[in-house]
């Protein structure tokens, strides 16, 4: 049963690594870092969460996942080249794991992050990561013959193994680009972990640009449904301390390169289910396991760099997006299910989904505060019973104009 126990967390920790590290190496690069920053960011990374998984799992018995924040890489992928470049961003993930700390340490943030309309985080979610759900389509039409066998295993596989749709298109996606004659260079690819040490710089514009978001989109879609999960499978683990420990790992892989380590949501379920372990008492060896698999898979950074640098753009991006497609609807549906603020949760998509640059501050955070902004304006008061004037005090009393007289 232990075997059984860590093999589930060992293919948890092969399909978050390569359902997302294509998403993780573009926002880096979006973002101005040099392929051996972007390798050794996802490096860093690796050994955040596999660290912080190890840390979690045996202090508190409990299968509690760890992973990198996608919609965090997806939100860097959107924002694109800042002010001060790559060590400005470096600059801007350390505020961020410091808010994430800051978290842990005091209830008012958390309590701030949960006062946020859901339609509103929602749709800048949804906003944040549309350009990359887009790319698959992009992609098809550019290079069909590398493009059309990658799309076409998701979907046979998100029919009949949906938890290695995205990892079986990205054997495809390789396959692909190695007949096609670019994948001789993975010959010459150093094989060695990328260590590049990136010096931080603070720009005021970078951080509310990228900490404030990052931070916002990371605590609502990866560290709140990560809680949500386990507590599905009985499961209440101390919030608190989990945000310090993951704001600690988020910091400590910041200067590497490494924007954000967080709770698992996605792969929480493939370690914390009945399937992991028939005891619930011993599903946190699950927990171990992923994070030992996540420290071996950071080994081959420099490698999974090297594919990225070999095949076309779209491609990557494209396999990213086919990554970000079940967040894409699931974000999407929490924006627009209620009709009450969904005007607001339409402006905020709107305005994230555009791209726009204000003051160098990006789309997300102006996404939100537009949002923020229309739920203000449009909030209704209660209804009152409102007077016309030509009506008469009989039809007021409810009797009607015909039997008034």
């Amino acid at each position: 049963m232990r075997l059984q126990a860590v093999m589930a967390g060992l293919v948890s920790a092969v399909v978050g690594y390569a359902s997302s590290f294509t998403v993780v190496l573009a926002g880096l690069r979006a973002v101005g870092a040099t392929p051996g920053q972007a390798a050794s960011g996802l490096l860093a990374l690796c050994c955040g969460v596999g660290v912080a998984a190890i840390f979690l799992g045996l202090r508190h018995r409990m299968p509690i996942s760890i992973a990198w924040s996608t919609p965090g890489a997806a939100l860097l992928v959107a924002t694109g080249p800042v002010p001060g470049g790559f060590p400005a961003a470096v600059g801007a993930f350390i505020v961020c794991a410091a808010l994430i700390v800051l978290a842990g340490l005091s209830p008012w943030p958390a309590r701030a992050i949960a006062a946020i309309p859901r339609p509103i985080a929602g749709a800048m979610l949804a906003g944040v990561i549309l350009s990359l759900c887009t790319a698959p389509v992009r992609a098809v039409v550019d290079i069909p013959l590398l493009a059309v066998p990658v799309v076409l295993t998701w979907a046979v596989l998100q029919r009949y193994l949906r938890q290695w749709s995205v990892p079986g298109a990205l054997v495809v996606a390789v396959i692909a680009i190695a007949l096609h004659g670019t994948g001789d260079g993975l010959a010459g690819a150093a094989l060695r972990p990328a260590v590049e040490l990136t010096t931080p710089t603070l720009n005021p514009s970078v951080v509310v640009s990228i900490a404030v978001p990052l931070f916002l989109v990371t605590m609502a879609a990866q560290n709140v449904p990560g809680m949500a999960v386990m507590a599905t499978y009985g499961y209440t683990p101390p919030l608190r301390p989990l945000l310090v420990v993951t704001g600690l790992a988020s910091a400590a892989a910041a200067p590497f390169g490494g924007h954000a380590v967080n709770l698992a949501a996605i792969t929480a379920a493939m370690t914390a289910g009945p399937d992991t372990h028939p005891d619930p008492g011993r599903r946190w060896i699950a927990t171990v396991a992923l994070g030992a698999g996540q420290l071996a898979l950071g080994l081959g950074a420099g490698l999974a760099m090297a594919l990225v640098l070999l095949s076309p753009p779209v491609l990557v991006t494209a396999v990213a997006g086919l990554a970000l497609l079940s967040a894409l609807g699931s974000s999407l549906a929490q924006a627009v299910t209620e009709p009450e603020g969904r005007e607001a949760a339409v402006v905020t998509f709107v305005v994230t989904a555009s791209g726009m640059t204000i003051l160098s501050i990006g789309a997300a955070f102006w996404g939100l505060v537009a949002g923020g902004l229309t739920a203000l304006l449009l909030h209704r008061r209660p209804a009152v019973e409102q007077r016309s004037p030509s009506t008469t005090p009989a039809e007021r009393a409810g009797v009607p104009a015909d039997q008034a007289s």
